[in-house]
């Protein structure tokens, strides 16, 4: 028997985590933070206390799989924290915009504990085997298999199928499938989102902000842009990096982003708004320089096109509210023929969904009846 305890991420959006545990080693899957709650409802809610969890693995650095990490320390926890070496990279940058300032201060993550991979190898906890694979999201994210006793629990992470940008590997058959379902019913392709963007930014060429995580949609948005643009200056490293890792990106597609980078104006928080369109992060004008270039953008009547999710009460999500920003989605989730598709080339296990409130899980369950619909934050779930 395989236990999956739902720590977070189920019927809501944001602090997605799991636990696994096949009776005698207990691993943890992510450790996110929900943007927009305080106290405990910020971070994951624990089935267990952490000296009990053996292993840790992170899939990749969004706030809300990974800014928990600081908390997971300072609880005590002490054993292996897998990531990739992109992921370690990255995970300064978000820690530093949403873990706790104090508990960043004095609970860091050690390098000690940090054990890297690559996409694609097998680990091990105990009798617990933990395949991974390139999710097509970010650079360096994964998602995670988890196999005992001949029963499998694929963890998918955040991911996104037929990313224009990014390569994803088929997920293996398996007995639970626990989706990305961020987009619930939306049969959109991402095709069609993106040109959709491209048209917007090509209508406000002569000046606009476009406010996105500083990996992942980033790379999307600049492979939809066909003009010139700016980017604060601190995101250039960032986006070097990742295009870098070549292995991750399709094919010619890290030449094409290298020559559009190069091209890219610097802009620092302070400047004036550049007369073209201006990449900042992050994606909800929460923290980093979105939280300031929204608020310069917004009292000079400037155009701001927002292209992710939107936390309630967010910056982002005023702004849309009182129509002083346009919001178009830009695909990093799987849409609903993508996971119908993921469904069924992994057997049409039973499935859960992660990242997303209830009424979102009620409308894919419209179209994917295997779905449980009444698993929360704080439940259980049994394989076999």
């Amino acid at each position: 028997m395989l236990q999956v305890d739902l720590q977070g991420g189920f019927g809501e959006k944001g602090r997605t985590s799991i636990a696994v545990t096949d009776g005698k080693t207990r691993i943890m899957l992510d450790a996110g933070i929900k943007v927009g709650a305080v106290g405990d409802d910020y971070y994951p809610l624990l089935a267990r206390p952490v000296s009990e969890i053996d292993a840790l693995f992170i899939s990749h650095a969004h706030e809300d799989h990974i800014g928990a990490l600081c908390r997971l320390v300072k609880l005590g926890y002490g054993g292996p924290i897998y990531m990739t070496e992109e992921t370690r990279a990255e995970m300064p940058a978000t820690l530093a915009q949403y873990a706790d300032p104090a508990d960043l201060h004095r609970f860091p993550p050690p390098d000690a504990q940090i054990r890297l991979f690559r996409p694609g190898a097998t680990l091990r906890a105990g009798a617990l085997h933990v395949e991974t694979g390139p999710s097509g999201h970010v650079v360096g994210g994964v998602w995670f298999a988890v196999t005992a006793e001949g029963l499998r629990a694929v963890y998918a992470a955040d991911m996104v199928p037929n990313s224009a940008v990014f390569h994803m590997q088929p997920l293996p058959p398996c007995d639970l499938l626990i989706l990305d379902a961020s987009y619930g019913a939306d049969p959109v392709p991402g095709t069609e989102r993106a040109s959709r963007i491209a048209a917007w930014v090509s209508a406000h060429a002569d000046g606009c902000v476009l406010p996105t995580p500083l990996s992942g949609r980033s790379l999307e948005l600049m492979a939809a842009i066909d003009l010139p643009f700016a980017i604060e200056s601190g995101m250039r490293g960032a986006l070097a990096a990742q295009i870098s890792a070549t292995e991750a990106l399709q094919a010619g597609m890290a030449e094409a982003l290298e020559r559009k980078l190069a091209m890219a104006i610097n802009w620092h928080v302070g400047d004036s708004l550049p007369n073209c369109p201006l990449m900042v992060h992050d994606g909800m004008g929460v923290a980093g320089p979105a939280r300031a270039a929204i608020s310069v953008a917004d009292a000079q009547d400037h155009p701001i096109l927002l292209s992710g999710h939107l936390p309630e009460g967010s910056p982002g999500a005023l702004l849309a509210e009182k129509g002083r920003a346009d919001w178009i989605r830009m695909p990093t989730h799987p849409t609903l023929p993508e996971n119908l598709a993921l469904w069924e080339a992994a057997g049409r296990p039973a499935v859960l969904g992660h990242s997303c409130d209830r009424q979102v899980l009620d409308d894919l369950h419209e179209h994917l009846p295997a779905l449980e619909t009444a698993f929360r934050t704080g439940q259980t779930y049994l394989i076999g």
